[in-house]
């Protein structure tokens, strides 16, 4: 009987565990093109580089901050003044209106309804399974280029994106950055899923 109770009491606390954690699965596609006998990327020491469009937005420091933390995850090294690299980044987060299956809904304003024809129903309405309001989704892309700095050649490139409900941007973007560097300095050919947790 006691151990019954003790198993049980073990598979809860496993359970709430379980339940503080969420997945972000990012689509990520990195490239390394460093030449032949140049050395190894890891511990590379790099800058930021921002694009005159970046400079002006206020959010901008933030953005790094996020992509510093990955980067240094990933075993590199800023150093401003002593940098060989320059990392250059890139994001984007759009929301929409979205159905209960996560897809873009046509004209949330539809008179009616939501613009939106559902598969075995019949004209606009509200249909089962909808609610109003509808649910917010979020699209988000993250990219980094690693260029060397005496030659301007992009020696490692990398991009991910993830489709999700959450509205905390931050954190999925420091998900997402960490996605992106995964196997770096060596990452696999073509597209691959990569998933991180990080608390609800």
């Amino acid at each position: 009987m006691h151990k019954t109770l003790a198993m049980l009491l073990v598979l809860a606390a496993l359970l709430t565990g379980c339940s503080g954690l969420r997945v972000v699965d990012s689509d990520v596609q990195a490239i390394a093109t460093l030449p032949a006998g140049a050395g190894t990327l890891a511990g590379a020491r790099y800058r930021f580089e921002r694009l005159p469009s970046q400079a002006a937005q206020a959010q901008f420091p933030r953005l790094e901050a996020l992509a510093e933390a990955a980067l240094a995850r990933a075993g590199l090294v800023r150093d401003d003044a002593g940098a060989r690299y320059s990392v250059q980044l890139g994001a984007r987060v759009e929301s929409f209106y979205a159905d209960p299956w996560g897809r873009p809904l046509a004209d949330p304003w539809w008179p009616g309804g939501y613009g939106h024809l559902m598969a075995g129903s019949y004209g606009w309405g509200m249909g089962f399974g909808y609610r109003y309001p509808p649910s917010t989704s979020y699209r988000r892309e993250v990219s980094l280029l690693l260029r060397e700095l005496r030659t301007g050649q992009v020696v490692y490139e990398t991009h991910a994106t993830h489709d999700g409900p959450w509205s905390d941007t931050d954190n999925v973007l420091a998900a997402m950055f960490d996605a992106a560097l995964k196997d770096f300095p060596q990452p696999p050919p073509g597209v691959r899923r990569v998933n991180v947790e990080i608390p609800r």
